[in-house]
């Protein structure tokens, strides 16, 4: 296989997967891009905290990914853009080298933003170039490969916001991101009242069936036991946990779990991620607000709760009398009808531990580090946020995070025992 097309090759019409791929990777490319553009360069370098990286980090590692996974295995004549970034790019692929420390990823004022860019540029060409000129067995090893690149990506993206959040969080004068109000995280209506759906129960398939792409963690299909159970057909609000909020929630220990009524006590939780509570002098008001992309606005008592860890949801459920739905559960009920905010509005914590399904087996290659090793002491979230690109979303999709994870845009829905 090489980079550069024979004549033939050139003179010949794509066929159509090859377009859409083109095309496709274009656009994704594309996006992360525009959603840098609103931030400085200097905001695009920061890194509040280990757990997130800079935006300029996200945009090389994605390049990165390509690069290393793709570009450097499968082209051969490919000539990297500076070896030295294979080492500071690499997030966790212990079998593609070293890495440059995570909690260090803010040191790394060099490369400048600018020679980011021409990086993203230089691994944009070579796989364009790759897409047209692989033979046709490459090409059968190559599509499902960059697909799964455009999908990392894709992940990165909706990083790229939530990170930068929290890290213009950290600045008193407390900046938008963007101008305009919010978008996304409004219901429907004001504050409807929670119906109950009767879940699916009994023996059911859950996992993804093979049509589409879908990430090793969602394999393999399998058979599930459910008994009955009941679903709200809509996330909990602002509102709604505001009540929780002035119920005295954050001060009532038996609501809690115990690693969780211990965080609460160490990090002095009184509030979710980014509420600002009346009077505070970073937002003076009578009444919550809440800050978000585009700054600091009135909490909207409609809008879903974000921003939530999986200790505050649990415990936000024991107080409403329910608990979280497994994620067999949300998995089966996401396709009643009444149910929604399925996606597009917050990811849902469930009561799952991130362990592998029955017959679970990675990826094989450099790919097989993906998700497989993180199977231990994280959350199962379902659905997912107003970031998560809306291509990138489907109901088997098994996003995780440690229990204490706060800075993402997680919420949660309500399930009760028994039938309706």
């Amino acid at each position: 296989m090489s980079l550069n097309p024979s004549p033939a090759a050139r003179d010949a019409e794509p066929d159509p997967a090859r377009r859409a791929m083109t095309a496709r990777f274009a656009e994704v490319r594309a996006h992360s891009l525009a959603l840098a553009a609103p931030l400085s360069p200097e905001d695009q370098c920061v890194q509040s905290m280990p757990e997130a990286s800079p935006t300029k980090w996200h945009l090389a590692h994605t390049s990165w990914f390509f690069e290393a996974v793709v570009l450097a295995a499968h082209a051969p004549g490919y000539q990297p853009f500076d070896p030295r970034w294979f080492h500071l790019f690499n997030s966790y692929y212990e079998s593609l080298g070293t890495r440059h420390p995570r909690p260090q990823r803010g040191l790394l004022t060099r490369p400048s933003l600018a020679q980011v860019h021409g990086y993203r540029a230089h691994v944009d060409r070579a796989v364009e170039q790759l897409i047209v000129g692989a033979d046709g067995d490459a090409w059968t090893l190559l599509g499902p490969l960059l697909e799964l690149g455009l999908h990392h990506e894709q992940q990165h993206q909706e990083l790229i916001l939530t990170d930068v959040l929290h890290a213009l969080s950290c600045n008193p004068l407390l900046p938008a991101y963007a101008a305009g109000a919010p978008q996304g995280l409004r219901l429907a209506g004001h504050r409807p009242a929670l119906q109950w759906l009767a879940g699916p129960s009994g023996a059911l398939e859950i996992g993804h069936d093979g049509g589409g792409f879908a990430f090793d963690n969602e394999t393999p299909r399998h058979t599930v036991w459910l008994q009955p159970y009941r679903i709200g057909d809509r996330l909990v609000t602002c509102g709604e946990y505001a009540d929780f909020i002035a119920d005295g929630g954050y001060r009532t220990p038996a609501l809690w779990l115990s690693d969780g009524w211990a965080v609460v006590q160490a990090q002095q939780w009184q509030a979710p991620l980014y509420w600002i509570a009346p009077g505070d002098p970073r937002a003076p008001a009578p009444h919550w607000q809440v800050f978000g992309l585009h700054g600091v606005q009135p909490l909207d008592a409609g809008a879903a709760v974000t921003h939530l860890s999986f200790y505050e949801a649990a415990a936000y459920a024991e107080w409403a009398g329910a608990r979280l739905p497994t994620e067999a559960e949300w998995e089966a009920a996401s396709g009643l009808p009444g149910f929604r905010q399925a996606f597009g509005q917050a990811w849902q914590w469930t009561r799952s531990s991130y362990d592998p399904y029955p017959g679970y087996r990675p990826w094989t290659g450099a790919i097989a580090e993906y998700n497989g090793k993180f199977m231990v002491g994280q959350v199962v979230l379902r659905g997912s946020s107003m970031a998560t690109p809306a291509s990138h979303a489907r109901g088997t999709y098994r996003n995780f995070f440690p229990p204490a994870t706060r800075w993402q845009l997680s919420g949660l829905r309500l399930a009760k025992d028994g039938a309706c």
